[in-house]
């Protein structure tokens, strides 16, 4: 069977680009009714998307009143739209920083049992300066540890979910006995920033576990998905940076002992569609007159760490001095380098920097009819650059109608795209390999030594 493309629905409210929630196209449901998520998500289901994806943010959004704000949490949300779908993977966004190993194996691995296997994590190392106090913290966490308490976190989530095989469950009614006890054995994992005994008191679940889905694009965002990520969300404005970065990670996956082909990578889409260029322009035209220049400059300046960016001339072409070095920003990294350069090479201005920013954040932005925007993508998809695409309309459902009505049929009909779901997992949507069950000579079954475990729990 030739190479088939991948879509991953971003969904976002009414949509990504900020003006979205105003627009009369968008779906005017409340942010917190089920119907908005539903819809959508049974719009992607009928054009046979991989995956409904749910991003997650710690902190409370823009407070000037002039944007939409507040988001549903992911799990929940996920686990009813689970009951809602039939065959579509459910995506959810939880952070490393600021969980526990315990508590979220516990509630991925009840997503994938109650969705038959259609779960996915989506692991991030939360940047928000506003997110540690939150959770009672003093200061942030900076940049570099986040990815050190992440590698520790997901090391004791994996322990975690091989702890319990399916198969020790026995359920024999007639005998009496519903637990092969010798099968389950504790994680015992212990790290410097993270321990956990176990076992975890879910099952393993269908897909052995949730699929590992990661979006990092700095250096140790890279080492990281090379490590764990079965999915890669990333963000490239132009088909050479996803190049790069495409082949970037999959030869530092190999450095770790993987295939390359277990490793899906989604650059992310922004597509406005019409009957005609001009119709599309129109779509951006509209949802531009929109927005706030007040809200661009408020989600700028979260992005470069809390950076002033209000002193600086609306019209007049940035420099390099406008910007902080970005290498000082424990924020997203690779993100605001984007930024700058992008600023720089198309000499832009803080206005246009701020409308190009509305609506994709970074992600590239497609304008065109159907067959231009198909186009786009299998251009992409052959080239190197994306196994497929995270599909971000910047209006829910229009624009999302539209890419699932027009765009799907055309790369479809290019045998590109499938026809039908020919699985029923997330793993087999993706086309990645299988997990087997931990076997009963893993050494992990080895009879616990709580004695051993404390002594190295005093020790840290």
């Amino acid at each position: 069977m030739s190479r088939q493309l991948h879509l991953n629905l971003f969904l976002m409210s009414r949509g990504h680009h900020e003006g979205a929630w105003r627009h009369p196209k968008s779906n005017h449901k409340a942010l917190t009714d089920l119907a908005l998520y539903v819809d959508a998500a049974e719009i992607a289901e009928k054009a046979k998307f991989d995956a409904v994806f749910l991003a997650d943010t710690l902190a409370a959004g823009n407070s000037s009143g002039l944007a939409s704000t507040g988001a549903l949490e992911p799990i929940v949300l996920l686990s009813v739209l689970a009951a809602h779908t039939k065959k579509i993977g459910l995506i959810g966004t939880a952070s490393t920083t600021y969980s526990l190993p315990y508590t979220l194996a516990r509630q991925f691995a009840t997503l994938d049992h109650l969705s038959n296997g259609r779960a996915g994590w989506n692991i991030v190392t939360s940047w928000a300066p506003e997110a540690g106090a939150n959770y009672g913290l003093q200061q942030n966490v900076d940049h570099e540890n986040r990815y050190r308490l992440a590698e520790e976190f997901v090391e004791a989530v994996d322990a975690l979910w091989k702890s319990f095989p399916a198969d020790a469950i026995i359920d024999d009614r007639d005998g009496g006995r519903y637990l092969d006890r010798d099968r389950v054995a504790p994680a015992n994992y212990v790290g410097a920033h993270y321990r956990t005994k176990g076992p975890l008191n879910v099952p393993e679940s269908p897909q052995s576990r949730p699929v590992y889905i990661q979006a990092g694009q700095s250096d140790a965002g890279r080492n990281f998905a090379a490590r764990w990520a079965e999915a890669i969300f990333t963000a490239h404005m132009t088909r050479e940076s996803a190049r790069t970065f495409y082949s970037d990670v999959k030869n530092r996956a190999i450095g770790y002992g993987r295939s390359p082909d277990d490793i899906v990578v989604l650059p992310g889409i922004s597509a406005a569609i019409g009957s005609t260029t001009k119709e599309a322009e129109q779509v951006w035209e509209e949802l531009d007159a929109l927005t706030s220049t007040d809200v661009g400059l408020t989600r700028l300046s979260a992005r470069f760490g809390g950076h002033d960016f209000s002193g600086i001339p609306l019209d007049r072409p940035m420099v390099k001095s406008d910007f902080p070095d970005p290498n000082t920003v424990d924020a997203s990294k690779s993100r605001v380098i984007g930024y700058v350069d992008m600023t720089l090479r198309e000499n832009l201005t803080l206005r246009q920097l701020l409308r190009k920013l509305a609506g994709a954040r970074g992600h590239f932005v497609a304008t065109g009819t159907p067959d231009q925007v198909a186009d786009v993508i299998e251009d992409w998809f052959r080239s190197g650059a994306a196994d497929g695409f995270n599909v971000m309309p910047p209006i829910i459902n229009s624009q999302l109608a539209l890419f699932a009505e027009e765009v799907v049929p055309i790369l479809q009909k290019r045998g590109l795209f499938r026809q039908d779901y020919e699985g029923k997992t997330l793993r087999e949507h993706f086309g990645l390999s299988e997990l087997g069950g931990i076997k009963a000579d893993d050494p992990r079954h080895s009879p616990l030594q709580a004695d051993v475990f404390g002594e190295t729990v005093a020790m840290l």
